[in-house]
């Protein structure tokens, strides 16, 4: 070692302390960012993550569309998969916030881990928390693999409870998971209130149950949107089905078979 050591020692630590005060100042980056332009005060914000059978996608998108609301922000995250739709050759935003006179909706076409729930249920209703929402609605499915595509529907509080129980059947005992459930659970925390359409569906794109789910809508929000364009979409997807299974049984049937060995 040399003479100078000392003093080089202290120069490098002055540099390090420079780098760390540098650092400090720096923003953290940000788990979720939502640009919207401004929310109804006291409106509903509805809710469309995808799960059993994209019930809540399907219908909150089918909604949008034929009703014109006018997309008004996204959402964006590091959790999110690393995933876009692509629509007419244009990469849409995964999680759009689109808004019409006193209603909001976000719909989203990807999947949200059940590990991250909380952290994007959280920041999802911090932000909605600074309109004052006067109530917020989930759309979810529930496999059943029943024919009637019944909704059933929870909510928050037993004062709410009125609001939906003449168009849906109350789910009496049960679990909801996913997004949807966090998103209800954070909302009972914080006092707002808010109710979950379930869809009966089977685990595959149902328009069907979306249809049906549109119909309490309907009810809720005087909506008077025809389903009768989404139930032939499930019937194309119904006969679409029926024909795949019959081309795969009948490829099982006339395939090449391999020789056994025999015996003896």
């Amino acid at each position: 070692m040399t003479a100078d050591t000392p003093e080089l020692c202290d120069e490098i630590i002055t540099r390090l302390d420079s780098v760390h005060e540098d650092l400090g100042e720096m923003k953290p980056r940000k788990d979720l960012t939502i640009t919207s332009g401004p929310l109804p005060e006291n409106g509903a914000v509805l809710l469309g993550f995808p799960g059993s059978g994209l019930v809540g996608t399907i219908a909150l998108q089918y909604m949008v569309d034929k009703l014109e609301f006018t997309q008004i922000g996204s959402i964006t995250s590091r959790y999110f998969p690393p995933l876009a739709m692509m629509n007419k050759g244009i990469i849409n935003d995964p999680v759009r916030i689109y808004q019409k006179n006193d209603i909001a909706a976000v719909v989203a076409d990807i999947p949200i881990h059940p590990t991250i729930c909380y952290e994007i249920s959280t920041a999802i209703i911090d932000w909605l928390a600074t309109t004052r929402p006067r109530e917020v609605l989930t759309i979810a499915g529930i496999i059943t693999n029943e024919p009637e595509k019944r909704v059933f529907g929870v909510a928050t509080t037993p004062e709410a409870l009125p609001r939906i129980e003449e168009h849906t059947l109350l789910l009496p005992v049960g679990s909801i998971s996913g997004i949807a459930s966090s998103i209800l659970t954070e909302c009972r925390v914080r006092g707002i209130p808010a109710f979950g359409l379930l869809g009966e569906t089977v685990n595959a794109p149902d328009p069907r149950a979306s249809a049906a789910t549109i119909e309490v809508l309907n009810k809720l929000y005087d909506l008077g949107l025809d389903t009768q364009p989404l139930i032939e979409q499930a019937v194309e997807i119904e006969q679409s089905m029926v024909k795949l299974a019959e081309e795969v049984q009948q490829s099982t049937e006339t395939g090449p078979k391999k020789d056994l060995p025999m015996y003896g």
